[in-house]
């Protein structure tokens, strides 16, 4: 972790707080399973649904029909999933802003889980990226075990098992130390794109 930190300098990591959890799993579920570029037109078009609001509210997305939501770019699996998320912030499982900053991080896994298309590394990155929580850790993510494969010199990816039992030693700033191990990730990937080059 030190020649992480020598090599990457210190953590710039900036958590967007002006998103709820309902905006923010909204865009999550929008990206799923998509190029960045072609996620960010269909969430644009989602959001010129509602103009005039910076964000609709649940019940705005629940009174829009599938079909308009369809001509958007959502499929039919990411409009069920956005319309439970709309029911469940709705009915108060997912928490609001300031509910959500007084829940520990457990809880609020226990509760986002629960909506449709929404699984533990997705609550996982809202607590990192739009909560800023300094302890979490996803061992399933394969940016952060790639990069622990770069890091220990490993031919084979380490098993989540494995990982999670090693960044206990981390704690309580293993947020940072998957911040560093992503930014190990990056590297390498940048690394042998100059080299293909140069054998061009």
């Amino acid at each position: 972790m030190r020649r992480l930190i020598r090599q990457h300098g210190p953590c710039t990591l900036s958590p967007d707080y002006d998103h709820s959890p309902f905006q923010s799993l909204v865009r999550s579920i929008s990206h799923q399973q998509l190029n960045g570029k072609v996620a960010e037109i269909i969430y644009a078009r989602f959001r010129g649904l509602f103009p005039g609001e910076s964000f609709p509210a649940p019940e705005a997305v629940l009174a829009i029909d599938e079909e308009t939501l369809r001509e958007v770019g959502f499929s039919r699996t990411k409009i069920a999933a956005i319309r439970d998320l709309a029911e469940k912030t709705i009915d108060g499982i997912v928490p609001s802003d300031l509910e959500i900053q007084e829940m520990s991080d457990d809880e609020i896994i226990d509760r986002l889980v629960q909506v449709r298309g929404v699984g533990r590394w997705t609550a996982e990155m809202l607590l990192i990226f739009q909560i800023g929580r300094p302890d979490v850790f996803p061992v399933d993510d394969y940016g952060i075990r790639n990069g622990f494969r770069i890091v220990m010199n490993e031919e084979e990816l380490p098993k989540p098992h494995d990982l999670r039992t090693f960044a206990e030693r981390w704690r309580p700033w293993r947020t940072t130390a998957a911040w560093y191990l992503w930014r190990a990730a990056d590297a390498d990937k940048e690394k042998a794109k100059t080299k293909t080059k140069e054998k061009r």
